[in-house]
């Protein structure tokens, strides 16, 4: 693999590289700034410019930001007047119980619908025999950023008058016929948790073309507390640690990084991105926020280079598509006009857990998916009947994803395609 992208790292000191060539360094300093003088930490302009620059990046009139996805999905869902009495919302499995709860806590039911396997998106078949008179809205995730067919499933949404909301959560730069998902349905949500491709910490966008849906969502948004100052300070610091202390090459981190991050652990830099009330389907106190001020700086300044950071991922996804292809994996296949910014790279495996234990030492496979729904302490919470979606829940014990971000190297890709065709050749995967 020869590509610009992926290789002029290599000419370059890993260190140079890493804070100069994807230029991180200037995101720690704009964080670093707000620290250490906070007076706009938490209110100030960068919001709104933020929101603007968004919305002319996915071809919408609006974008309104809060504290994460989840947050704006559950907007976009009360904007649209959705929780009266038996409403029901089409979604896919595998997805997180983040998304099932947005949908719980504004009033309606969740209908959890199968994915198809080659490319873990929904079963658009399914999804119709599954819709009822009670039916109000189809969500469409473009899972690990390879877009649904947006052709058929609008189809479907003219058929049976659904309102059509796109989960963008992976999809940030992906396209449908040319054009952004987000501006393609009746409106869209999109994530910039620390894992996504472009990063706040947290954070979340619901973007529409519908002037009462904007409206509606700009009231929303101005009823939601401001986060704590506290709070936003720590998501800055842990993004400086997390940007300037990794090891380069996959995110390996170094033991003592891990440890100040709380991985694993109950003290930690900043706050979990899923609260335990949330896994267990309660809905947390401090739910419905806004986007800081310097989130929303720190994420401007991404959104500006998000034309290098796509190219950057579709190269590192084509190069694992082209050489995993030869040792006889399944590679995702998206559908006709369909152009994936690929958040992450999936890969079936015969058996999960061995594939990422025999790797652990060598390379970082993602486990995203290891439940039906993501998170959750128990399906039950969330209404999900085991049985109701056989592919989802095959999904769950046989994927992982290859990473993608700006600081995958060549030789990463190397690396974890020699990683996967040793497992595969001792009986792990395939």
């Amino acid at each position: 693999m020869k590509h610009d992208a992926i290789t002029r790292r290599r000419r370059l000191p890993r260190l140079v590289a890493e804070l100069y060539g994807t230029t991180t360094l200037g995101d720690c300093l704009t964080a670093l700034r707000y620290l250490v003088n906070p007076s706009d930490l938490v209110r100030g302009p960068a919001v709104r410019e933020y929101e603007s620059a968004f919305a002319r990046r996915v071809g919408v009139r609006y974008a309104y930001s809060f504290s994460a996805g989840r947050t704006a999905l559950y907007a976009l869902l009360r904007a649209f007047g959705i929780g009266g009495p038996g409403d029901e919302v089409l979604l896919q499995v595998p997805t997180h119980v983040v998304v099932a709860n947005a949908i719980r806590y504004v009033g309606a039911r969740p209908l959890y619908v199968d994915c198809a396997l080659d490319n873990f998106n929904i079963d658009l078949e399914q999804a119709e025999r599954q819709t009822t008179s009670r039916t109000r809205v189809l969500i469409l995730q473009h899972t690990f950023g390879i877009p649904v067919d947006l052709d058929a499933a609008f189809e479907l949404a003219r058929r049976r008058n659904l309102i059509v909301i796109e989960d963008c959560v992976h999809a940030l730069g992906s396209t449908y016929a040319g054009r952004p998902v987000g501006s393609l349905g009746n409106a869209g949500f999109f994530s910039t948790e620390e894992t996504k491709t472009i990063s706040s910490t947290m954070g979340g966008m619901a973007v529409t073309d519908d002037p009462q849906i904007g409206a509606r969502l700009e009231e929303i948004q101005s009823s939601c507390a401001w986060p704590a100052a506290a709070i936003t300070a720590r998501y800055l610091l842990k993004l400086v640690v997390y940007h300037l202390f990794t090891q380069p090459h996959v995110h390996r981190l170094t033991r003592p990084v891990y440890v100040l991050l709380g991985k694993g652990r109950r003290t930690r830099l900043a706050p979990p991105a899923t609260a335990e009330a949330e896994q267990r389907g309660d809905r947390p106190r401090e739910y419905q926020q806004r986007l800081s001020n310097a989130q929303a700086a720190v994420a401007l300044r991404q959104l500006a280079r998000l034309d290098a950071n796509v190219e950057h991922r579709r190269a590192v996804a084509a190069a694992y598509g082209a050489a995993l292809r030869e040792h006889g994996f399944s590679v995702p296949q998206p559908p006709p006009k369909a152009d994936a910014a690929y958040l992450r790279y999936p890969i079936w495996v015969q058996d999960r857990e061995r594939t990422m234990r025999l790797a652990a030492h060598r390379a970082v496979l993602g486990g995203w998916f290891s439940s039906v729904i993501g998170e959750a302490r128990a399906l039950a919470d969330v209404g999900y009947e085991p049985g109701s979606c056989p592919r989802a829940e095959r999904v769950a014990g046989h994927l992982v994803n290859l990473p993608t971000h700006p600081r995958v190297s060549e030789r990463d890709v190397e690396e974890i395609v020699e990683v996967l065709k040793e497992v595969a050749e001792s009986g792990g995967a395939l």
